[in-house]
């Protein structure tokens, strides 16, 4: 048998070194020095070999009593290596809480996120869930107790947020159940419980009518022009706040041919997947005037001067996401529309025409097809969408030249028009 001393003794060679004690234990010693217990045993007439921790970790005592353990459950006809798995698993799954689980869940998701989706979604769980649901062990989170965080939520008039988290907590806890964590899904049954959410509202717009007006109040505005161009930038490439905020010089192709394009980094996009914008003579133009107000650019100045609409001393470098909303709100547009309304207007516009297929369009608004379409379909009609931001810049100018000379009052800008305005008509 072992005893301390020949232990401390041991001394690593060549080849691994095995002393044996009793009922199966035996001493490894490595050929790097280390010492570790195991034991050998049968199960269904398999010679099998435990680990049970390093020497002079474990010390020899300690060994014994353990290899007895396992003795007595090979005894009671199970497998000690089974045991050890269970003992290990149910280990994890008491040290893992919600927060734990959610953490795991978020890096998972986020390389399909964007920065700025990753960001706000992390921030809803912290401060929505993390103070009731965060230290609670995975498996002893019942229905009630996630109802009562969401409960929360609604009751400071929150309602669709409300739903969105419950959604965020239910892929968490189906995160853990392939792995044995969590067992089941708390939140499956919980929508019947929650306020109901009221009907979804899309963007708020300019109407096709009041476009002209809406450019008479932009070139009455007197905020600057690096946000006005922003604005029109967005409203001509129908492109989503964030991707015009951040455009780089180095995204664009073609801007000497006849064919200019501005190639959008996937990871710049809400789907994750590079869009191709075909680009109208007025973007160009746009483009020319930015180049001028480029004064980092032009002074060497690499970090500021590779944007587009650079701002020093702002937190991105760039303008912040309300500078256009900034702007709809002095042309009195506050609560009646968004710079993401125009989106949903040029849609609208370029549909009534019927002289462009539906695929088309959504193309352009970087809207990816659902289902086996969606697989298979690769085309991205860039010739077809090139004609079609043409005829939309044009668009966009007629609608600009139809602009009233004199501006009405509030009061008479909401009052409602008649359609049919000519430079509509003549338009189309």
């Amino acid at each position: 048998m072992l005893t301390d001393e020949v232990l401390r003794t041991l001394m690593a060679s060549e080849k691994p070194i095995k002393r044996s004690d009793a009922n199966g234990l035996y001493i490894h010693v490595a050929t790097r020095g280390r010492k570790s217990w195991r034991l050998a045993y049968r199960f269904e007439g398999k010679q099998k070999t435990l680990s049970g921790g390093d020497y002079p970790q474990i010390s020899l005592h300690r060994a014994r009593i353990w290899c007895e353990e396992m003795r007595a459950v090979l005894k009671s006809g199970a497998d000690p290596a089974m045991k050890v798995r269970e003992d290990a698993f149910n280990a994890k799954v008491g040290e893992t809480t919600f927060e734990t689980l959610a953490l795991e869940w978020l890096e998972a998701r986020r390389p399909s996120w964007s920065p700025r989706y990753a960001r706000i979604t992390e921030t809803r769980i912290r401060a929505d869930l993390f103070p009731i649901l965060g230290q609670m062990p995975i498996r002893a989170i019942l229905p009630r107790t996630v109802l009562e965080a969401l409960r929360g939520i609604e009751g400071r008039g929150s309602v669709n947020m409300a739903h969105r988290i419950k959604n965020h907590c239910s892929e968490i806890f189906r995160f853990g159940i392939p792995d044995g964590r969590v067992l089941s899904d708390p939140c499956r049954d919980l929508t019947s419980a929650m306020v109901k959410a009221p009907p979804t509202r899309h963007r708020a717009k300019v109407e096709i009518k009041d476009l002209p007006e809406f450019f008479a109040r932009l070139n009455a505005d007197g905020g600057s022009r690096l946000s006005h161009l922003a604005l029109r930038w967005t409203i001509l490439t129908m492109v989503r706040t964030q991707e015009t905020r951040f455009a780089t010089w180095d995204e664009f192709e073609g801007l000497g041919t006849a064919e200019p394009i501005w190639r959008i980094p996937g990871e710049r996009m809400k789907m994750r997947s590079e869009h191709l914008v075909p680009l109208p003579p007025q973007a160009i133009e746009l483009l020319r005037e930015l180049k001028e107000l480029n004064v980092y650019g032009a002074a060497g100045n690499e970090r500021l001067g590779k944007y587009l609409f650079p701002v020093a001393g702002s937190r991105s470098d760039t303008i912040s996401e309300n500078r256009m909303l900034d702007i709809m709100y002095r042309v009195g547009l506050r609560g009646k529309a968004t710079v993401h309304g125009f989106r949903s207007l040029a849609s609208t516009v370029l549909n009534e025409t019927g002289q462009f297929l539906p695929d088309w369009i959504e193309m352009q608004l970087a809207h990816m097809p659902r289902g086996v379409r969606g697989v298979y379909n690769a085309a991205r009609y860039l010739a077809h969408r090139r004609k079609m931001m043409e005829w939309w810049a044009q668009y966009l100018d007629a609608a600009e030249k139809a602009a009233p000379l004199t501006l009405p009052t509030m009061a008479e800008a909401l009052r409602p028009k008649a359609k049919g305005l000519a430079w509509f008509q003549t338009s189309w």
